[in-house]
């Protein structure tokens, strides 16, 4: 079940982006099929595509859109051009609706700087992330939450809340249908025009992860973000593990400022794609048990409406919240090894690991080695902001990216 007001926030954001605009949609739908032509002439022209388990993924649409449930796909995250690569490897017929095109989040300080990149990539149906320790709570999160959710169940049958709380504390505002003031209000519509259930595709790593030999395509631990998009939809999604490796060949992180970023990189390598069965829903749901709860547990004495502090960063919620991403993280390893690399180092699933690594610049374990940075220290990117323990921005810092990069 879900709260009211994080779906509220997630309408809102949806919202702000004019989705229920007929307009909107064509102009989204072309400039996604833009997109995916240009990278499916690239790897039809100069690169060899293998898809395996594509029937995975076909019966996971079947199945959402005939149970009325979202559709979620997870996968690793081996370079910038795995979106929309990944896509473009796929049928036409996952473009032949602008419903049937994923949903999805980028980083908000590399995709949404300005405003024409950040209107190329709302059009492209993605929501800004904030990440370096903005946490799990945010916008663009509820909005994905929002998008998992059916239209149909938004009621109080699957929406933790109190209906009468809400129209007494939304008394004094004024409704504009394109915003949820209240869900249960008479006057709601949904954010998004759609007439069946929706897909939403994330890379769980948050970052790039390009690894030298022995430790090549190995992944970092799973942000925990991604739990709440399993958590908290009003119903549980369709979850579809993907692997893929190649796409870090098309795109390699190479430190050296006369690389060629626009140019195609080892033409004739091979591109692996494979798509895992969907996840059993029983543990999806024993999962979603849990959280319910932990939410009867403990609830929001301030507001019943909304996630309590206690579910935020209690330490049962948090628990919960790693264990479902490292179960997720499981279930795309064990692609990997159907890819055909040798077991990860046992180090790779462990979040202290990240931490100690990341933090030190690597010198906690100087035998992992990065091709080109390690995307996740803070100081090597551009427009980054800095965060309490709570996720409030308390200021924001310069990069100090090596020189040429």
């Amino acid at each position: 079940m879900s709260f009211h007001d994080v779906l509220k926030r997630g309408d809102d954001e949806i919202a702000s982006r004019w989705k229920r605009s007929f307009i909107w949609n064509e102009i989204s739908h072309l400039t996604c099929v833009a997109a995916t032509a240009f990278s499916k002439v690239i790897l039809s022209t100069l690169y060899n595509v293998e898809v395996n388990g594509l029937n995975n993924l076909d019966s996971a649409f079947a199945k959402g859109r005939s149970n009325n449930q979202g559709i979620l796909t997870i996968m690793n995250h081996m370079s910038t051009c795995d979106d929309p690569f990944l896509f473009a490897c796929l049928p036409w017929r996952y473009f032949r609706d602008w419903e049937d095109i994923r949903w999805g989040i980028a980083a908000s300080n590399v995709c949404f700087t300005n405003k024409f990149s950040s209107t190329f990539f709302s059009f492209g149906k993605i929501f800004p992330c904030e990440r370096f320790g903005r946490g799990p709570f945010q916008a663009g999160l509820d909005a994905c939450i929002r998008i998992l959710s059916p239209d149909d169940t938004i009621d109080s049958n699957h929406i933790l809340g109190d209906p009468n709380y809400i129209k007494l504390y939304h008394k004094s505002n004024v409704t504009d249908p394109r915003h949820a003031i209240s869900l249960f209000d008479e006057k709601y519509l949904s954010p998004v025009l759609r007439y069946k259930t929706s897909w939403v595709h994330i890379f769980p790593e948050g970052y790039v992860c390009q690894l030298r030999p022995p430790h090549q395509n190995s992944m970092r631990f799973f942000r925990w973000g991604t739990a709440r998009l399993i958590l908290e939809p009003t119903v549980a999604p369709i979850v579809v593990p993907i692997f893929s490796d190649g796409f870090e060949k098309v795109k390699p992180e190479e430190i050296d400022m006369k690389t060629d970023y626009l140019t195609p990189n080892n033409i004739g390598a091979k591109i692996t794609v494979n798509i895992g069965r969907a996840i059993d829903e029983n543990i999806i749901q024993k999962f979603r048990t849990e959280w319910n709860d932990l939410c009867l547990k403990y609830p929001n004495k301030e507001n019943p409406n909304d996630l309590s502090e206690e579910l935020m960063f209690g330490k049962e919620a948090r628990e919960l919240r790693s264990r479902v991403c490292a179960f997720l993280r499981e279930q795309v390893a064990k692609l990997r090894l159907e890819n055909g690399f040798p077991e990860e180092d046992p180090r790779f699933k462990e979040v202290s690991f990240w931490k100690r690594y990341t933090g030190s610049r690597g010198a906690s374990d100087p035998d992992i080695k990065f091709i080109g940075l390690n995307w996740a220290i803070k100081e090597y990117q551009n427009h980054v902001k800095i965060y309490d323990e709570r996720g409030n921005v308390i200021g924001e810092r310069e990069s100090e990216r090596p020189e040429g990069l």
